[in-house]
C-alpha cells in the first residue's frame, strides 16, 4: 500500500516539478495545517480560478471527455463525476496537474450507494438486516472498490426518512424510522471514510438529500415539503446530524422546497442550521442542475439571480450546470456577489481536497499506471462471499403457512415470474459500476442449490408490465424492461403448464429496478395486472405457492398474502442475490430480516407508520367504536408492521425487567428481557426496544425505537438482552423549539417487532 502511494507520488512530482515545490505535500492532515494552506492558496488564485473550483461536471453527452479536458486545462473545473475507470480519471488528473496554471488537483465522485463493482442489497434491504456490522462491511468494501477505481467521493449515504412508499427513492434510503436511519447512516459514513478519507482505500461521503426529501407531498419526486419545525427537528433532521457528526465531509442539497423555500436557496438550512448550529466544515453540493431550477421554483427571475441566491444561500459547488462559471464573474464585477463569498465557497472545496489527501498526492487513489487492472470488470475484483452473506441477512420472511419453507432439494420445482431470471433487476437502482452479466439470478441460484438433486422448470409467465406507456417510460434512458415476443396469454398458459408438472411453485414477482428509482414515483403500489393474473392462475393449480418479492418499496399485497403459502421479501439483493435467496428458500440460511418500513394494505392508508401521534379518539381494534380515528372500509393497521419478520424457528420474549423504577436527572435505567429460541433450528432475531412518553407538553408518538440488538440463538438457548436508557433517549423538541426531557412516566416496550412487545414503566424525576 505504502509502496503504491509513494510511487504514484513520484510520478506526480515528475510530471510537474515547479508545482511540487509550492503545493504538493507532504502536508499534515490537520485542520490547522489545512486552513493555513488553503488561505495561502486562495491568495494565489484569480477570481476565475476560484470560480472554476466551484464547478462539478458530469461526463456525458452534454460534456464529452475531450471538451472537459480542455476546460480542466484552463482551470474551469473543480471536480468530475460519472467517470469510473482509472485510465479516464488519470488522463483528466494529468490535465490539471500538467497543464493548468496552479495545478490544483481534481476530485472524482460517483453514486456508490450500495456497492461499486460488487452490488449489495439496496439500502432499504440493508436496513432490513438491522445488522450494523453487515452494513459496515458493505461500506468498507464499497469504499475499497470505489477508491480502487480512482474515486475520492461518493454521493451517499441517503438518510432521507420516508413514510411514503409511492416515492421511487424509498429504495435508496433506510426506511421510515429516525433512529434506525441514523444508525445506518452513521455506520456507512464511518466505514466508508475509515480513519481518514485520504487513506488509499477510503472515500469521502456526501450525505443526502438535505433536508427532508423523503417527505415530498404525494410521494411525487422533486415536490414540496411543508412541515412544522418540531416534526422537522424530531423526525427528519437527526439522521443528517448523525452522519455529519460521524465525519461526513459533504452534504448534497435536496431538490425540493422546504416550507416554501427551495433547499438550494435556503440560507436558514445551509447556513444558520448547517454551518452555525451544527458547525459543519465540509462542502455543500447542489443536486444535478438544481441552481437552474430556482427559476422554475419561482424564487429567481433569471440565471444571474439564481446564481446569486444559490451562492449566498450557502451552495458551495454547482453540480452539472454552467451557471456558476458563466454568471459569477459578472455578479462579482457588479457587486451583487462579493469576492469574499466566492472565497468562502472555494475554501470549502479546497478544504475537502486537502482532507482527501490530494495535495499530498493527486494520484493517491490511482496508483502507478502499471497497476491499472487489465480487465476493469475482472471477476477477481468482486467480493462475492460478503455480498451473499449480507443479502441473506436482508431477506424478510413475511409468511410461512404450515412450514411451506424451507423447501426440499428434491422433486420438481417450478420457478416462474418476470423477475426470476433478470440479471439487471436483481441489482436494483443506483448499482454503480456493477455489471449485470456478473449477477446471479434466482433461477441460477436455485439451479446451483439443487444441482443433481431436483428438477427445476422455468417459465417467465408474464412481463413486468403490459402497460405500453409504463414500458416506454422505463426504457427512456436505458433498456429497463424487455417485452417477451409471446402474447400475455401464451406466457400465462406456459406458466400454468409448467406449474402443473411441479411439486411446488416459486413465483418471483414485483418491480423492475427502474420502477423503484429516482423519478419513478407511483400512484398505485400494487403489482401490475399481468403479474396479478399470473398469481391467480398459479394459485388455481392447487400447488403450494411461494411468492418471492423483488421490489424497492412497500407494496400493497393483501390478496397475494392470502394466496401465498409463503411470502419472502428479498428487495433487490445484488450481485449474489440469486444464491442468497436460494440459501433462504432451502433452509441453508435461516431468515432473520425485519421490515424497516411498514407495508400498507392499500395506497389509501398512506402515510402509515408505526411511530405516529395518538389522537383524542384513538381506535381500539379490540373495542371498536364509530367515532374514533380509523377507516370504516379497511383494517386500520398495516398489512406488515415496522420491525416485523419471521424465522424458521420461534422465539419467546420474557416480561421486561427494569434496574430501577425511577431515573434520576441525568441518570440511567437498564431495561432487560430474556429471549429463548423455542424452536428446532438455530436462528437469529432482532430484539427491539421502544419508548413512549405518557404525558408531555406536546403529544408524543405512541412508540419510538430507541435501541435494537441482533442476537443469534441455538435451538433451546436463552440470552438476556439489556438496553441502557438515558436522558438522551427521552428528549424531544417542545412547542418553543427547545430540546428537553420532561419529568414524568415512560413506558418501555421490548419485542421482536413494533406490535408484539412486552412493557414496563419508570418515572423520570
Amino acid at each position: 500500500m505504502k509502496w503504491m502511494c509513494s510511487v504514484s507520488l513520484v510520478v506526480a512530482l515528475t510530471l510537474q516539478p515547479a508545482f511540487a515545490e509550492s503545493l504538493i505535500g507532504p502536508h499534515a492532515l490537520t485542520p490547522e495545517a489545512r486552513d493555513a494552506f488553503v488561505t495561502d492558496l486562495l491568495k494565489k488564485m484569480t477570481l476565475d480560478e476560484k470560480i472554476g473550483q466551484l464547478r462539478l461536471l458530469s461526463v456525458g453527452p452534454d460534456n464529452p471527455k475531450k471538451a472537459i479536458r480542455e476546460m480542466i486545462k484552463h482551470g474551469q473545473v473543480g471536480a468530475i463525476f460519472n467517470t469510473v475507470t482509472r485510465p479516464d480519471i488519470r488522463v483528466m488528473q494529468d490535465q490539471a496537474m500538467q497543464l493548468s496554471r496552479l495545478k490544483i488537483p481534481l476530485f472524482f465522485a460517483y453514486d456508490v450507494v450500495h456497492g461499486q463493482r460488487t452490488v449489495f442489497p439496496i439500502p432499504l434491504g440493508l436496513a432490513a438486516s438491522w445488522d450494523l456490522d453487515a452494513v459496515a462491511e458493505v461500506g468498507r468494501i464499497s469504499a475499497y472498490e470505489a477508491a480502487d477505481d480512482g474515486l475520492n467521493m461518493t454521493w451517499a449515504p441517503m438518510v432521507d426518512v420516508t413514510r411514503e412508499p409511492r416515492w421511487g427513492r424509498v429504495s435508496e434510503g433506510f426506511g421510515e424510522d429516525t433512529y434506525l436511519t441514523s444508525q445506518m447512516g452513521r455506520t456507512m459514513v464511518t466505514s466508508m471514510q475509515g480513519k481518514s478519507p485520504a487513506d488509499r482505500y477510503s472515500v469521502m461521503t456526501s450525505v443526502k438529500h438535505f433536508a427532508a426529501y423523503g417527505a415530498v407531498e404525494g410521494g411525487r419526486e422533486y415536490n414540496t415539503v411543508d412541515m412544522s419545525p418540531q416534526r422537522l427537528a424530531q423526525d427528519y433532521l437527526p439522521p443528517y446530524k448523525a452522519a455529519l457528526d460521524a465525519g461526513s465531509g459533504g452534504v448534497m442539497v435536496a431538490l425540493i422546497s422546504l416550507n416554501g423555500v427551495p433547499a438550494t436557496a435556503n440560507s436558514w438550512l445551509l447556513k444558520d442550521l448547517l454551518r452555525d448550529d451544527w458547525k459543519f466544515k465540509g462542502i455543500t453540493i447542489s443536486d444535478h442542475g438544481a441552481i437552474k431550477e430556482l427559476i422554475k421554483h419561482g424564487v429567481a427571475r433569471d440565471p444571474q439571480d439564481a446564481v446569486r441566491i444559490a451562492i449566498q444561500s450557502g451552495v458551495n459547488m454547482s453540480m452539472s450546470d454552467e451557471f456558476y462559471s458563466k454568471y459569477l464573474p459578472g455578479l462579482v464585477k457588479s457587486g451583487a456577489v462579493s469576492e469574499q463569498e466566492i472565497d468562502d465557497a472555494a475554501r470549502h472545496v479546497l478544504n475537502v481536497k486537502y482532507d482527501m489527501g490530494l495535495f499530498n498526492d493527486p494520484y493517491s487513489h490511482l496508483g502507478p499506471k502499471s497497476s491499472d487492472p487489465l480487465d476493469t470488470n475482472a471477476e477477481s475484483r468482486l467480493h462475492r462471499q460478503q455480498a451473499r452473506d449480507v443479502a441473506r441477512k436482508s431477506i424478510v420472511l413475511l409468511k410461512n403457512r404450515l412450514e411451506t419453507l424451507p423447501l426440499k432439494k428434491t422433486g420438481t420445482i417450478a420457478l416462474i415470474g418476470p423477475l426470476a431470471d433478470s440479471q439487471r433487476d436483481i441489482m436494483g437502482s443506483w448499482s454503480a459500476a456493477g455489471v449485470a452479466s456478473q449477477s446471479v439470478t434466482v433461477l441460477q441460484g436455485i439451479k446451483n442449490a439443487t444441482a443433481g438433486k431436483a428438477t427445476v422448470l422455468y417459465a417467465k409467465g408474464a412481463n413486468i408490465t403490459d402497460n405500453k406507456g409504463v414500458q416506454d417510460f422505463l426504457n427512456i434512458y436505458e433498456k429497463s424492461v424487455t417485452i417477451d415476443p409471446h402474447s400475455p396469454q401464451e406466457m400465462l398458459d406456459e406458466a400454468v403448464t409448467t406449474a402443473k408438472k411441479s411439486d411446488v411453485v416459486v413465483a418471483v414477482v414485483g418491480e423492475a429496478q427502474g420502477m423503484a428509482h429516482e423519478a419513478s414515483s407511483r400512484s398505485d403500489i400494487t403489482l401490475p395486472p399481468g403479474q396479478l393474473a399470473l398469481i391467480d392462475a398459479l394459485k388455481a393449480t392447487g400447488k403450494p405457492l411461494v411468492l418471492v418479492l423483488m421490489n424497492g418499496r412497500p407494496l400493497a399485497l393483501v390478496k397475494e398474502n392470502m394466496q401465498a403459502d409463503a411470502l419472502l421479501e428479498t428487495w433487490f439483493s445484488g450481485t449474489e442475490g440469486g444464491n442468497a435467496i436460494a440459501d433462504v428458500l432451502f433452509g441453508d440460511y435461516n431468515p432473520s430480516g425485519k421490515l424497516p418500513i411498514s407495508f400498507p394494505r392499500s395506497v389509501g392508508q398512506i402515510p402509515i407508520y408505526y411511530n405516529h401521534l395518538n389522537t383524542g379518539r384513538p381506535y381500539d381494534a379490540n373495542h371498536p367504536d364509530k367515532y374514533t380515528s380509523h377507516y370504516y372500509d379497511a383494517v386500520n393497521g398495516p398489512l406488515f408492521p415496522f420491525g416485523y419478520g419471521l424465522s424458521y424457528t420461534t422465539f419467546k420474549v420474557s416480561p421486561v425487567t427494569l434496574s430501577s423504577k425511577t431515573m434520576p436527572h441525568n441518570g440511567t435505567v437498564n431495561a432487560s428481557v430474556t429471549v429463548t429460541n423455542t424452536g428446532r433450528r438455530d436462528g437469529a432475531t432482532v430484539v427491539q426496544m421502544y419508548l413512549h412518553d405518557e404525558v408531555a407538553s406536546i403529544s408524543r408518538p405512541v412508540q419510538e425505537l430507541k435501541g435494537f440488538k441482533r442476537i443469534m440463538l441455538k435451538a433451546g438457548e436463552t440470552k438476556t438482552v439489556t438496553f441502557p436508557i438515558d436522558v438522551n433517549d427521552l428528549m424531544f423538541w417542545n412547542a418553543r423549539m427547545q430540546q428537553v426531557a420532561e419529568p414524568g412516566e415512560f413506558n418501555v416496550m421490548i419485542g421482536l417487532d413494533s406490535v408484539h412487545t412486552n412493557s414496563a414503566e419508570f418515572d423520570y424525576l
